[in-house]
């Protein structure tokens, strides 16, 4: 039941950025975005960093300036290619045009690609204001957006307010049975930070029915280690190198995850188990 509702919802998420219906622009009476629509729709002949593909873009904008789809579609070379002053002139354009299919874009990127924590608050929480329903998940389907938004409090120093943002939204999720690839992992390590040793342990061990995870395991040493639980301690970097080497650990092609470790990471706290003698 779960993956089928993980399915589910990745289909949703994939949805919302799936290439626009441009018959509903005619069936409404809108000739000029029906035009520029189906002008954009040239563009899965060409690759996405090509010069026809930008161009079918730039003459789908001249059809109709007001058409988002374009600025949007414009806007992913960029960002991908490290031009991100043309990625911000362009995303900008698609959220001014429409903001409530792309404040949550936006709002993810600022938090993944440029650490803009604030930035990615302010997306997400105008986004939340302006729709009656859910805001939905990340660009990468990774997360739920107020997960985002917790992380990006945890970032700037409120781990309070992030506690009670995650706690929040995992408690919804879990009531439609699907619950984030690292909810639980993130929490944990929130529990841990501020103390909350038994909490921590709960939510890492969530992790593991969930999605097991190297830097799960690492963080869950951790713990036993404030517990003055030695054994454990060791057993869970032993795992956690275990994952690691076997691939099992938080991995995203163009950023480094929040609460990802390295190999490094298990190997020192390791040589730290081995040097005080524990067994």
């Amino acid at each position: 039941m779960k993956h089928f509702s993980l399915l589910i919802l990745l289909l949703l998420f994939l949805s919302v950025f799936a290439q626009p219906n441009c018959e509903a622009y005619k069936y409404y009476g809108d000739t000029l975005k029906y035009e520029a629509c189906k002008k954009a729709m040239k563009i899965k002949d060409h690759h996405q960093f090509s010069k026809e593909y930008q161009t079918v873009l730039d003459e789908s904008i001249e059809i109709d300036p007001t058409f988002d789809y374009a600025y949007w579609a414009k806007s992913i070379a960029y960002l991908k290619s490290g031009d991100f002053v043309t990625w911000k002139k362009l995303i900008d354009k698609a959220v001014e045009l429409n903001p409530k299919e792309y404040l949550g874009y936006r709002g993810f990127c600022r938090y993944d690609s440029f650490r803009d924590y604030k930035g990615a608050i302010k997306d997400i929480e105008k986004l939340d204001s302006l729709v009656v329903y859910d805001i939905g998940q990340s660009q990468s389907g990774t997360y739920h957006l107020n997960i985002v938004k917790g992380l990006c409090y945890k970032a700037i120093g409120e781990k309070q307010k992030v506690i009670k943002i995650i706690e929040d939204q995992i408690k919804l999720n879990e009531g439609e049975n699907f619950v984030g690839a690292n909810d639980y992992l993130h929490l944990g390590v929130l529990y841990l930070e501020t103390e909350k040793f038994e909490k921590a342990i709960e939510s890492f061990k969530k992790q593991s029915e969930n999605n097991e995870l190297a830097e799960n395991q690492y963080y869950l040493a951790l713990t036993y280690r404030k517990l003055d639980n030695l054994n454990e301690y060791k057993a869970c970097l032993e795992k956690a190198k275990e994952l690691y080497v076997g691939g099992r650990r938080m991995s995203d092609p163009y950023s480094n995850p929040m609460d990802k470790i390295y190999l490094e990471n298990i190997e020192n706290e390791l040589k730290t188990a081995y040097n005080n003698g524990y067994k």
